[in-house]
């Protein structure tokens, strides 16, 4: 399918009015059984009649929210598929429009075939995450809520669905609504005492003024851990494998992916570049990355490059996983005087981030007095047996930091995040305000701004740059 798709850093010109009827297909790309083309706008119901031949003689229109069984036709009548359509007449539709979907089988052609039809008949092709912009746009839920949906679809895992779904439900945005509004009563209160100032029963006074404040700042820095302890669970946890040449770095990623990913030979320096997959490791989702052996006398610029690449990875990681091989002290005079540039990077990165993994146990087991390696936690495994591979899998989830979510836990994204940050700041700012007796007209400010950027979060004052940036994120058809 050959679309025009904005980019929210050079169009501006991103649809906002429903006059139109807009079409797309809103199933993945590729081969499946059902495959769903989407309407929605005032035109819907008439493009669905144009295309759609029912099967049953007693049909006499479309009952709403009710699936019809038929023919979809072309602009010439000629069948292009056997198909379930329905309509959804507004404002009681996910885009508050009328709205309408044609359910039929999920082949690309035949899917292409039947959007054509409908484009014939009046509606144009979708922008990406249109449909959910007009859900926003028409208040059929908030900005947080339209975000949830393109988590959802997005998740890594489980846990990331079920705080996707959360959000979706709209629990987020009913926190931070409560909040706001906690903020609002302060700024009402502060106008009276600054347009009223000889009215000092409708002051609050400044213990009562600070508890409600207090109340609002506890709200925001729960939410901003939520988003920490769920940013694992939402995008996945940066996992990196460091260690020097022959270590086992390769072996033991393919080990824990459960499939030959990395080539695996004898000769020193094989992965000269990082390679990254997705996987979960004891229920975690993770990006695990394999990065290219340490070794200090290498002259070769690609290889080197290679290192600088791996050391920036671990630097951004949640965990990184040390790799050394068992086998290389096992021979050595001295076995942990062999590591020297491994010492190096957990100084570098930091020991609360690294897991020391003792490979090739099976042939070199560990020294039974090493408690830890340099102040990281140290464990064995084999990636040829898969000896260890279950204690590392947890003992990497527990460096995470990955406890499961609670029960519906609110799970902000970065941009509602920093929303929530640019609150607190304010927030704090006008404490110390408060106790230096700043003049209410300048809190009344505070207030205001912090209000706002919990208002962003919801959208109730959201640029249209922003809301491009956000939808242009979205697939085609949601």
């Amino acid at each position: 399918m050959s679309v025009h798709v904005p980019n929210a850093a050079t169009d501006s010109d991103f649809p906002t009015g429903t006059a139109d009827t807009i079409a797309a297909v809103a199933t993945a790309p590729g081969a499946g059984a059902i495959g769903v083309v989407r309407l929605s706008g005032p035109r819907s119901r008439a493009v669905l009649e144009a295309v759609f031949r029912p099967s049953s003689s007693r049909f006499t229109g479309f009952v709403p929210r009710t699936l019809h069984h038929g023919r979809i036709v072309d602009s010439h009548g000629a069948d292009l598929d056997d198909a379930l359509a329905v309509f959804f007449p507004g404002p009681h539709s996910f885009t508050g429009e009328d709205s309408a979907e044609i359910q039929g089988h999920g082949g690309a052609a035949v899917l292409q075939a039947v959007l054509e039809a409908v484009l014939t008949h009046g509606a144009r092709q979708a922008e990406r995450g249109e449909f959910t912009r007009r859900a926003f746009l028409n208040g059929r839920i908030d900005l947080s809520q339209a975000e949830a949906v393109a988590e959802l679809v997005a998740a890594p895992g489980v846990e990331g669905v079920r705080l996707a779904s959360a959000k979706l439900h709209g629990l987020l945005g009913r926190r931070v609504s409560e909040l706001r509004e906690r903020l609002e009563y302060l700024r009402r209160r502060v106008c009276l005492a600054v347009d009223f100032p000889d009215e000092e029963a409708e002051c609050l006074p400044p213990a009562e003024f600070l508890a409600v404040t207090g109340e609002v700042l506890d709200g925001v820095r729960a939410l901003l851990a939520g988003y920490r302890r769920a940013r694992c669970w939402r995008e996945g946890a940066l996992v990196v494998l460091v260690g020097r040449v022959n270590a086992g770095k390769s072996s033991l990623m393919n080990a824990l992916l459960g499939r030959p990913r990395a080539i695996v030979t004898e000769r020193p320096g094989t992965t000269r570049d990082y390679l990254e997959e997705e996987t979960a490791l004891d229920g975690l989702p993770v990006r695990l990355v394999d990065t290219a052996g340490l070794r200090a006398d290498s002259d070769d610029p690609i290889e080197r490059e290679g290192m600088r690449r791996g050391r920036e990875l671990a630097d951004a990681a949640q965990a990184v996983l040390l790799v050394l091989d068992g086998a290389l002290a096992a021979s050595a005079p001295s076995p942990w005087a062999v590591f020297t540039e491994e010492k190096a990077l957990v100084e570098a990165v930091g020991a609360s981030r690294c897991l020391a993994v003792w490979n090739k146990a099976d042939v070199a087991p560990l020294p039974p007095d090493a408690a830890d390696f340099y102040g990281a936690p140290i464990l064995e495994v084999s990636a040829r047996t898969g000896r260890g591979l279950d204690e590392l899998a947890a003992a990497t989830r527990t460096l995470c930091g990955a406890q499961e979510p609670a029960p519906e836990e609110i799970a902000p994204n970065l941009r509602q995040a920093r929303a929530l940050e640019n609150a607190l700041a304010e927030l704090r700012d006008l404490e110390r305000d408060i106790a230096a007796a700043v003049p209410p007209d300048l809190c009344g400010l505070r207030l205001e701004s912090a209000a706002a950027h919990l208002a962003d979060i919801t959208g109730l004052n959201s640029a249209d740059d922003t809301l491009n940036a956000i939808f242009a994120d979205f697939c085609i058809g949601k």
